[in-house]
């Protein structure tokens, strides 16, 4: 899916957020800064030269995305912090721009990730269009790399995955049951319900996510399914499943499929209204992250899309994270004792 970093806010936030690509591609530009405080430093002169074009039309991309700039680290040096980045912007550099930055009372200096903000900002440069291109293929690159080419199952890297994967599985097995013991026999109850429950939460029926996914007829739908979306599928099969003995009990016999959908439709309008904030928040997350991790569009979300979070490139590509098969290594002992219950 083609990635405009001139023209969308989210698609430069997720790049910027991604702490896990940032070293790479640092060392990719070899454009050494100013250390000031463990971060590297740029002034508007250096950026002008770098990406070849006027200090004037620096200023004005920084005038007319002010606040996004800033979020990314841009800052005016005064006093005592202007006369340390002096110090040592003199120790490495000798500019003819050093007499006139030697003088000024203030000093505008960019961070490394707000240089790479603006260079994403720049329409006019070819250096900058060379620069959003090397992004794009470092953050690609790294991704694939951490996730060892599997990143239809990426959500599997996350430190709590196997632990909810574990719990979804008991939930998942009491809604089955209640199907089973309180609606009449009937070929399509449990892919009906199920996709009904899908449905409800992120608007896709199981074919639709497999198709935005790519899985093929024997790859499991919830096996991609994030930690946050198994939860909130464990609570709703859950409840659901209490429902339908209630209703079983009630009418002292099995539903028919045909009743148990209209007891379904009217539990998930109730189940919206009290879970509104997990489900947007679920949809959020499963749209979000798809789209950076996976470069899967679920056009049915587009409104939920959102920046992924530093914490997520730290959750699902950083040191904490692993494939599965390592997690299942390390946690055996774990697992055996969970057995052994």
């Amino acid at each position: 899916m083609k990635k405009d970093l001139t023209n969308s806010i989210i698609e430069r936030k997720n790049v910027l957020n991604n702490n896990v690509a940032m070293p790479e591609i640092y060392k990719a530009l070899s454009f050494p800064g100013i250390l000031l405080e463990k971060k590297y430093r740029y002034t508007k002169q250096q950026l002008s030269d770098f990406f070849e074009v006027d200090v004037r039309t620096i200023e004005r991309i920084l005038e007319n995305n002010e606040d996004e700039i800033l979020s990314n680290g841009y800052e005016v040096l005064t006093g005592n912090r202007l006369k340390l980045f002096k110090e040592e912007f003199n120790k490495v550099n000798n500019s003819i721009y050093k007499e006139e930055l030697n003088k000024a009372p203030s000093l505008g200096v960019f961070t490394f990730k707000a240089l790479l903000n603006l260079g994403m900002l720049l329409t006019d440069s070819e250096r900058a269009r060379q620069v959003r291109s090397l992004i794009l293929d470092i953050i690609i690159d790294v991704l694939n790399k951490k996730a060892q080419g599997h990143t239809k199952y990426i959500n599997q890297r996350e430190e709590q995955y196997l632990f909810v994967a574990m719990d979804e599985f008991d939930y998942r097995k009491k809604f089955t049951n209640a199907i089973n013991c309180y609606i009449e026999k009937n070929n399509f109850k449990y892919s009906q319900l199920t996709d009904k429950v899908y449905k409800s939460i992120f608007k896709e029926n199981a074919s639709e996510y497999k198709k935005i996914l790519k899985l093929n007829s024997k790859q499991s739908v919830r096996s991609t399914f994030y930690t946050e979306i198994l939860r909130i599928i464990s609570d709703y099969e859950n409840a659901f499943a209490k429902e339908l003995k209630e209703s079983y009990d009630k009418k002292g016999d099995k539903l028919t499929l045909t009743e148990a959908h209209l007891l379904f439709a009217d539990f998930s309008r109730r189940a919206e209204n009290m879970m509104q904030a997990s489900i947007e928040d679920a949809r959020s997350k499963m749209a979000s992250r798809d789209l950076v991790f996976r470069d899967a569009l679920h056009e049915k979300l587009e409104d939920y899309i959102k920046e992924v979070s530093e914490d997520d490139f730290e959750r699902f590509l950083g040191e904490q994270s692993m494939a599965i098969e390592q997690r299942l290594e390390e946690n055996k002992d774990v697992f055996k004792r969970l057995k052994e219950r």
